[in-house]
């Protein structure tokens, strides 16, 4: 077993040990944000038809070459087309159909020339000017050919694609399975926010906190609830976990107290600890195991540091899981607009956000850095990377951060 691990060993080491998890098909209501499993390809034309794109008369450009105000072209209107049905009769010289929006175009039409654009009286119809032959017309595969490759396997279905699959006559995509990620809080003191406090317990913030990110992510939270410190219950609640999940994640009882048992727990259960802290704060005191090739995550009981090591670690996991080819944050650099007067020994992350002001981007902290503290969290959306042995930071200075969920 590893210890004290950087964090980029940590997230190659776990990636490595993930894969997508099965397939299925799901109906279109479902798709908007999971991901294909394979290429959708078009069997249509879309639109499937050459149809018209405005009320008016499809008729014969050549009937109109003369046509003027003071020498009309006059046509016959031999019969009306609404959109939904298709016509009865042909275009032929000296004649014209009446076409409302999304209406085939007639056999033996090449133009369309608006309502408001003609004259007619009775069945006659006027027109004042030439016509050139193809003038509004939608024709079919304007939008997409047959054949088509239409997304890619890997592509996230977001709505204008789900609209354009139904456009094609898809009603149900194959995705990836949505990840199932057991979630358990441990501690004499965490008691649910149902309850009433009582002297000594806290809220249980991070089974929320954390459910809420795997849903966010795409992912099916498999809610564990709250484990007392006593190492049989976790062991029996970990085993239940597993069975009902592709992943599991523990909060607390993973430091080095007298009740942190969540390692000696897992090595009851008989899984293999990959590593136990990492090197960063805060959330240094996490532990990785797997046990029949499913991954246990033990976090840190601190709502902060959960927060952050689930950021950094658990969600690059859980998107690959989901089918994503790279589930790591993004880096980027900015520069900071605050002070932050404390010195790092170790790695540390900082909770900022990013903004762009005259097309610079810029960091400001959004609040208290301490492990314990959640409401910084809530308009993070960047997290300042800040290397062992740096001193105070002064605003003016660019820095470096990785981008995560929270936009």
């Amino acid at each position: 077993m590893k210890t004290g691990i950087p964090l980029e060993e940590a997230q190659t080491t776990l990636l490595e040990l993930v894969r997508p998890v099965k397939e299925c098909h799901v109906s279109l209501a479902e798709a908007v944000g999971r991901l294909l499993s394979q290429d959708i390809r078009t069997a249509i034309n879309l639109p499937p038809f050459d149809k018209s794109p405005l009320d008016g008369y499809a008729l014969q450009a050549g009937d109109t070459e003369t046509a003027s105000s003071e020498n009309p072209a006059i046509l016959q209107v031999i019969e009306e087309v609404r959109a939904g049905f298709v016509p009865e009769k042909q275009v032929t010289p000296g004649t014209a159909i009446k076409v409302m929006t999304g209406a085939p175009l007639p056999a033996g039409a090449d133009v369309i020339i608006k309502f408001e654009d003609v004259a007619r009286t009775g069945n006659q119809l006027k027109v004042m000017y030439p016509l050139q032959a193809g003038s509004n017309i939608i024709r079919a595969g304007e939008d997409v050919r047959q054949g088509e490759l239409i997304a890619a396997k890997g592509t996230v279905l977001t709505p204008p694609l789900v609209g354009l699959l139904a456009g094609i006559g898809v009603a149900a995509v194959p995705v990836f399975s949505k990840a199932k990620v057991a979630i358990l809080s441990t501690g004499d003191e965490v008691i649910d926010p149902s309850e009433k406090l009582r002297p000594g317990k806290i809220y249980n913030s991070n089974l929320h906190s954390l459910g809420a990110c795997c849903s966010q992510l795409g992912a099916a939270p498999v809610m564990m609830g709250v484990v007392p410190d006593e190492q049989a219950a976790i062991v029996e609640h970990i085993s239940r976990a597993l069975a009902l999940s592709d992943l599991v994640i523990t909060t607390g009882g993973v430091s080095v107290g007298d009740y942190d048992i969540v390692p000696a727990a897992l090595k009851q259960i008989g899984a293999e600890i990959i590593f136990w802290k990492v090197d960063m704060k805060p959330g240094s005191p996490i532990i990785a195991a797997q046990y029949n090739n499913k991954l246990i995550i033990g976090l840190s009981g601190n709502p902060a540091a959960a927060f952050i090591t689930f950021d950094l670690i658990v969600a690059p996991l859980i998107k690959r899981m989901l089918g994503f080819e790279s589930g790591l944050p993004p880096k980027i650099s900015a520069i900071l607009k605050d002070n932050f007067n404390k010195s790092s020994q170790q790695r540390r992350f900082l909770r900022a956000k990013v903004e762009i002001i005259n097309n610079i981007r810029y960091a400001k902290l959004t609040g208290e850095q301490s492990n314990g503290v959640l409401k910084s969290m809530i308009d993070c959306n960047i997290l300042i990377d800040v290397p062992a042995g740096n001193g105070p930071l002064v605003a003016g200075q660019e820095v470096s951060a990785v981008v995560i969920g929270r936009q």
